[in-house]
């Protein structure tokens, strides 16, 4: 099963340190990422392999939400299937 992970917040330094230590902890492997700057306004969004994770999504939402309110940024997390219908054209 895959997620995709959405961070998005005020730049500042450590946010990716952050998110990948917490999912790294956890076994969730980020396969693939994209993270930008815009205007100061930080943006990232990866796509994770959840197979060997020791959460199920539900609970990795649950502690990526925490962790956002910690580091002051939004973090959201879906299903891979549930993203990809939201966002077909």
């Amino acid at each position: 099963m895959k997620a995709i992970v959405t961070v998005i917040g005020k730049d500042k330094p450590g946010i990716i340190a952050k998110v990948s230590a917490v999912l790294a902890d956890n076994l969730v492997n980020i396969e693939d990422i994209s993270q930008t700057i815009m205007q100061g306004n930080f943006t990232m969004i990866m796509q994770c392999g959840l197979e060997k994770a020791k959460l199920k999504i539900s609970e990795l939402k649950e502690v990526l939400l925490k962790v956002g309110e910690q580091i002051g940024v939004s973090i959201h997390v879906q299903h891979e299937d549930i993203f990809n219908a939201m966002h077909k054209i």
